[in-house]
């Protein structure tokens, strides 16, 4: 017997740290599944026979633990961080793209009759990005030593996150994991696709808005002093039309207190994120970029198309729907929608449905509503919700489409407008001068 430290989460997502003793490490994850939590990390910690002392020595050995113990002070090198800590360059993010092509690969492999070992091999010797490559290696190695995939995957979180764990665990238990694989794969690459989108259409405005403060911040720091000392010559300290003082009074502010503007961009982005890290203040900029007028709709129908494909896929793979909501509540990226889904978490632990919880939330729109009840009444919830997503993604396409065709000329005309503010502001003071230079020459004539 040995005993095995663990991280483990209940129901509701909470995370637990505790012991239990068992022969094993798949002994131990048994145990742990059976008290209802499910563990993400499990290290040995050491064997029972040490920590008993004399009871070992008269052949005496202590019963499996009950419940999760107290968590024991942890031993650098040893137990539970030994198991799970990797390398330094593991601890980044992995591509979308690397992980989807994975993941795409290895259900054709398993669909097509190999075995996993095989296939996880094969893909290993192909693989060019390093942090998968040396997962792969921590996988193989778990699954040769008795693991099942999903425990494997559990090791490195930074990589496969818990929709990942879950479906695949959810495939390993109905024997479909090729078909759980196609799914994971199909979802990354329609959420990646989505994202690609919203990002490209938010490309151009960016451009255009960092030109814009370019051109405007040259001209006023660079052009327009040259001007004013002309006018200052030419003129002799007469009136300059209105908006030629304004551009000027501009210009002298820019240049006096370039520093500090900068200074104050710099404190409220700083400001921005501080804030951003604290509950209330992440959750009301979520609001905000829900109520934004133009992007607030594109960031709603992103939004509710993540949340119900993301669903609508644990559902069909078999995870149950608690556990389920648990893990979509923490894959939203947007706590406004995250607190309405543990709204319907907790109706649905109370034996209530979905749907109220749902229509209590601005977000989701009446058809959401409707279509989360029908299926529920017909037992199709996980077959509605991937249609909600299909009718939502192609809703952002058309958002996309028309944000970008409403935002290009709009951004064309107010760089325009800048532009020709000020080349107007100083050719209005020419004009006098030219003006009065032709007069004075024709008098003389």
């Amino acid at each position: 017997m040995a005993i095995f430290q663990f991280k483990a989460k209940d129901a509701s997502g909470a995370e637990t740290l505790g012991q239990i003793e068992a022969g094993d490490r798949n002994e131990a994850i048994a145990a742990i599944r059976a008290q209802g939590f499910f563990p993400t990390a499990v290290g040995e910690v050491k064997s029972a026979s040490a920590s008993s002392g004399g009871a070992a020595k008269r052949g005496g050995a202590k019963k499996p633990a009950k419940g999760p113990a107290p968590a024991a002070p942890k031993k650098k090198g040893k137990g539970l961080h030994a198991e799970i800590r990797l390398p330094k360059f593991l601890r980044g993010k992995v591509k979308t793209k690397v992980l989807t092509q994975f993941t795409r690969q290895l259900a054709t492999l398993v669909n097509a009759g190999l075995p996993l070992m095989r296939g996880i091999d094969v893909l290993k010797r192909q693989m060019k990005d390093p942090q998968m490559q040396e997962a792969l290696d921590g996988i193989s190695e778990q699954i040769a030593s008795g693991g099942t995939f999903s425990e494997a995957l559990t090791a490195f979180p930074k990589i496969f996150d818990n929709l990942y764990v879950n479906m695949v665990k959810a495939g390993e238990a109905g024997g479909v994991l090729e078909v759980v694989l196609s799914r994971l794969a199909e979802f990354a690459e329609k959420s990646e696709k989505i994202k690609n989108k919203v990002k490209g259409a938010m490309i151009y405005p960016i451009v255009v808005l960092v030109a814009a403060v370019g051109i405007t911040a040259f001209l006023l720091i660079t052009v327009i002093p040259k001007f004013q000392q002309v006018f200052q010559d030419m003129m002799g300290g007469a009136e300059l039309p209105a908006v030629t003082q304004f551009v000027i009074d501009m210009s002298q502010y820019v240049q006096h207190n370039g520093l500090t503007i900068f200074a104050v961009v710099v404190a409220f982005v700083a400001l921005k994120k501080i804030v951003g890290k604290t509950s209330k203040g992440a959750y009301f900029f979520d609001v905000l970029s829900l109520r934004m007028p133009v992007t607030g709709t594109l960031v709603q129908r992103t939004a509710i198309s993540r949340l119900t494909r993301t669903l609508g896929t644990l559902l069909s793979s078999g995870v149950p729907i608690l556990q389920s909501l648990v893990i979509v509540r923490d894959t939203t990226g947007n706590r406004v929608v995250s607190k309405a889904i543990q709204d319907v978490h907790d109706a649905v632990k109370e034996g209530e449905g979905m749907t109220q919880p749902l229509s209590q939330c601005w977000v989701f729109p009446p058809m959401v509503v409707s279509m989360v009840e029908v299926g529920e009444e017909t037992g199709a919830l996980a077959e509605m919700l991937t249609r909600v997503a299909d009718t939502y993604d192609d809703e952002v396409d058309n958002a996309v489409a028309g944000m970008t065709a409403a935002i290009e000329p709009a951004l064309i005309i107010f760089l325009a407008g800048i532009v020709g503010t000020i080349v107007v502001a100083m050719f209005l003071p020419m004009i006098r001068i030219i003006s009065s230079v032709s007069g004075g020459t024709g008098g003389g004539m």
